[in-house]
């Protein structure tokens, strides 16, 4: 006797494959939860009724319906427990499989202090996961540390783990971000400037240029006079100023707010109403100090 097939899917949409059949034209359980794990039972569509039918199972055995398979496909039985957690299980696959697409990006890590070198850098990261790649900025002359660095991950969503979180590195808290923040849409990819808004009288630019230090080397500080409770800051890099764009930081008990430093002339008026001298005078102001006017201030 010809051993027998029949045809079975996990859905009626789906290809069907081939279960064997025994020498009595039954089918044991068993050979369709070998190829579907899990599986219960099977089930059909009646070619009269369009209504789907159990087969009858006895023992861990299938019998066929009217005593002949035919050429219906079966559709394979899943507990509904069982199909709850395949489905679940099948949703967060999905979402490793669309995580895994996406690239990882060099994260800047800023407030480094100035004795970590690279390979305390590494050390710290692999923590998290594999690192593709660490740096620590340095002074090209002096060979010193400018207090920030760099570092890549392989996957995606270590990435995503060490951005969600500070970090204590060789005794120091320490922030890591993409460099390309789109904390401020408006910011140029190149500016090194930064608007520091909400500044007190008692700020000076020494105070500032130490303070900010602490996150990379920094060119130059500027307070406009008569006092506007505002301030400008230059970087050396300018992936440090992006990185900052969008902070709340405590300056001597005061939270000051750092926005990019872009030059919209037009809003001068706007903004400072009262400026002595009027816009004019505070456009020739923004100019003399060679900075950039500030897209927004708080």
């Amino acid at each position: 006797m010809s051993e027998l097939y029949i045809r079975v899917a996990e859905d009626e949409s789906e290809e069907p494959m081939e279960i064997p059949s025994e020498d009595d034209g039954t089918v044991l359980l068993s050979s369709v939860a070998a190829q579907f794990p899990g599986a219960c039972g099977l089930r059909y569509r009646n070619p009269e009724s369009q209504c789907m039918r159990g087969v009858r199972l006895v023992e861990g055995i299938l019998h066929a319906p009217e005593n002949d398979w035919g050429s219906l496909v079966y559709v394979v039985n899943y507990p509904k427990d069982n199909k709850r957690k395949m489905e679940e299980i099948d949703a967060a696959s999905a979402v490793k499989i669309k995580r895994g697409s996406l690239k990882t990006s060099d994260l800047i890590v800023l407030g480094l202090p100035w004795k970590t070198s690279e390979q305390d850098l590494k050390d710290y990261f692999t923590t998290f996961g594999e690192v593709i790649m660490v740096q620590v900025k340095r002074d090209v002359k002096t060979g010193n540390s400018k207090g920030f660095g760099f570092v890549r991950f392989t996957e995606y969503e270590t990435q995503t783990k060490v951005i969600a979180q500070r970090h204590m590195i060789d005794g120091r808290w320490c922030d890591c971000k993409l460099p390309n923040s789109k904390a401020c849409p408006d910011e140029p990819m190149r500016s090194r400037k930064i608007f520091v808004g909400r500044c007190t009288e008692d700020m000076t630019t020494d105070e500032l240029r130490q303070f900010f230090m602490q996150y990379g080397e920094v060119t130059d500080v500027f307070i406009p006079k008569p006092f506007r409770a505002f301030a400008f800051v230059t970087f050396a890099d300018d992936q440090v100023a992006q990185a900052l764009c969008g902070e709340d930081l405590i300056i001597k008990g005061v939270s000051v707010h750092i926005s990019n430093a872009e030059p919209k002339h037009n809003n001068i008026q706007q903004l400072f109403p009262n400026f002595p001298g009027g816009s004019a005078s505070l456009a020739a102001m923004f100019a003399r100090s060679q900075y950039q006017f500030p897209s927004s201030h708080v």
